[in-house]
């Protein structure tokens, strides 16, 4: 099975709140992430031409921002993958048949503030820092701005958090405008490649004037 027929039977599972396509988070982009009104819940996908390479990295970008985390493989993926994950983190297998659950995600207590502000855009972050009496971060790049919240404790990680759901959430209709815009193009662009090439019709020689002898 293939990234987007699994995609294609994990959707119908995300109830309420939204679900976002490829959030950049950390040094790498979760698949999927389910937003609710009360957490985010990333999840990767590992189709049967995938590798687990870059599992531990993932996982290490995952475990920051993420409320729960969970993995949907394929059956060829599971045996390989369950030693590089860690209890906490939730498991789906992927098959023709459907998805179904090998282990259910857990509470995430390895949240931190700057990876879970670091999924927003730095006016975003900067707005909220200022919303809540602090001063002086207007000028600041995002390095500084997630350095301010790593040691800003008197920030509530849950306050926080709520304020990235509500602006991910906003910002989907975006999202979505962007995403069918793409989408469009790649159709616009691949029409073009289809589209035969009419050889051009080379003009034809004028007969050349011979003299009459006289």
């Amino acid at each position: 099975m293939n990234d987007p027929e699994i995609r294609a039977l994990l959707y119908p599972l995300l109830q309420g709140g939204v679900y976002v396509d490829e959030l950049p988070t950390g040094s790498t982009r979760v698949d999927v992430v389910h937003i609710t009104e009360h957490f985010m819940h990333g999840y990767e996908v590992k189709g049967d031409g995938d590798t687990l390479q870059r599992v531990s990295r993932q996982l290490a970008c995952y475990a920051c921002a993420y409320d729960l985390v969970t993995f949907v493989v394929t059956e060829k993926h599971l045996l390989k993958v369950l030693p590089l994950l860690p209890e906490w983190v939730g498991i789906l297998v992927a098959s023709p048949a459907g998805l179904h659950l090998h282990r259910p995600a857990l509470y995430n207590a390895s949240v931190e503030r700057a990876a879970v502000a670091d999924l927003l855009l730095l006016e975003e972050v900067r707005q909220f820092l200022m919303a809540r009496g602090m001063t002086g971060v207007s000028l600041l790049r995002r390095r500084e701005v997630l350095n301010v919240l790593r040691t800003a404790h008197s920030i509530p990680l849950s306050a926080l958090a709520q304020y990235v759901r509500a602006q991910l959430t906003a910002r989907l209709p975006q999202r979505l405008e962007a995403r069918a815009e793409r989408k469009a193009e790649r159709q616009r662009l691949g029409r073009l490649r289809r589209k035969p090439k009419t050889k051009r019709k080379k003009p034809r020689s004028q007969p050349k004037a011979t003299k009459r002898p006289t």
